[in-house]
């Protein structure tokens, strides 16, 4: 029998799912257990953000880079970022990401809402997330319904990262001007966040007639935003719309000292008093098989040259010195070593004003036995350092 959600009764109506206490009665009391149990938030509310505590997160970022060969079979690669997934959740980590890119093999998730539901069905507690959804791409009310599925369907988890778009292959298959992803990109964020609180949208211009979205997220009035940016110039305006920043340092930076300074803009021109984060992408290994994960990370940065990643492809032509795999390490953002010294690597970013690891474990075609060993070993590891035995 599948889950069938019945929405012909309301609470306290016979066949009507239970509905707990201080929590929206439009949320079944089977979703909030396939969520887990949280807490409570502003007003009682189980399902606003949860807060932030101050110390940094370790989670997990997927590009799911791979190609035609790894979707078939056992080694399917989409499958095996559900058992990235399941391991992350056990290991402790904080949250499982996953990246969006189409037509090209360095990234074989062209629909991360799928993806996430999957993950969510086999997940109680580790939050998922898109970093990030590529809002020129698609139509906003489509982002807004599909994602709002998603934060029902894992009980309140749903993270959500957006971006503008960086690959050139990609705007030529939607057949999107690179030239208007900024003004698409503002146009639709804002229409996903009015549909998201239960506003009035129009799907498709002004001929269109106004809608409201009829399944709405747990999480109100939207769940955590955060935009993804490349260009330092972006970073005031992503703060002085109170969002949350995802960086990626090895695509763009030279070292620990410009993300410092970029995170010190961030911060000095976000609104007072916003609750809002920094997270930064890092490929790391944790185990005794470095130089496996240093080979796989040498295949990876020669395929975003190959998909044309225009960022990382412009510091090679401009900065080629701290472009190659061993500069990107010496300057901390790659992190390979045995768990102990990854986890003290990775703690220096806290001291830069860094909230949250994006760790980029499965890269490069690194087997996923040795993906999933360093996401256990650097879960326990991180509990041990952070004083809890327990991932």
């Amino acid at each position: 029998m599948g889950l069938g959600f019945r929405n012909d009764s309301g609470p306290g109506t016979p066949g009507a799912w239970p509905v707990r206490r201080g929590v929206d009665p439009r949320i079944p009391d089977i979703v909030l257990r396939l969520g887990g149990d949280r807490g409570t938030g502003p007003a009682g509310n189980a399902f606003y953000w949860p807060p932030v505590d101050g110390g940094l997160k370790l989670s997990a970022f997927t590009v799911v880079d791979g190609g035609p060969t790894d979707l078939r079979g056992e080694g399917d690669r989409l499958v095996q970022v559900v058992r990235l997934a399941e391991t992350a959740e056990a290991a402790g980590l904080s949250t499982l990401w996953i990246a969006e890119h189409h037509f090209h093999a360095g990234g074989v998730c062209p629909s991360p809402p799928v993806l996430l539901a999957a993950c969510g069905a086999r997940t109680r507690r580790i939050r998922l997330g898109a970093l990030v959804s590529v809002l020129p791409f698609h139509r906003p009310i489509d982002v807004a319904e599909e994602y709002a599925m998603v934060d029902r369907l894992t009980g309140g988890r749903l993270n959500l990262g957006v971006g503008s778009g960086y690959i050139p292959i990609e705007f030529d298959g939607f057949g999107v001007d690179p030239e208007t992803k900024r003004a698409r990109f503002d146009a639709s964020l804002e229409t996903v966040l009015r549909a998201f609180a239960g506003g009035e949208v129009r799907v498709d211009g002004a001929r269109a007639a106004p809608v409201r979205l009829n399944v709405v997220p747990v999480q109100r009035p939207h769940p955590p935003i955060w935009i993804a940016v490349q260009r330092r110039e972006a970073i005031t305006y992503v703060a002085r719309r109170g969002m949350s920043l995802a960086l990626v340092p090895y695509a763009t930076l030279a070292g620990k000292d410009e993300l410092a300074t970029e995170i010190r803009e961030f911060r000095e021109n976000a609104p007072a008093g916003t609750r809002i984060e920094v997270a930064i992408a890092l490929h790391v290994y944790a185990g005794e098989h470095s130089e496996v994960a240093r080979r796989a990370f040498r295949r990876y940065l020669a395929s975003r040259l190959d998909t044309q990643s225009a960022f990382y492809a412009e510091k090679v032509r401009h900065d080629p010195g701290h472009a190659t795999p061993e500069s990107i390490e010496a300057a901390g953002f790659a992190q390979f070593g045995p768990a102990d010294a990854v986890v003290r690597g990775l703690a220096a970013f806290e001291r830069l004003g860094v909230d949250e690891i994006l760790g980029i474990f499965d890269f490069g075609g690194l087997e996923p036995d040795e993906v999933r060993g360093s996401v256990r070993a650097l879960g326990a590891a991180w509990a041990r350092s952070r004083g809890s035995g327990d991932p």
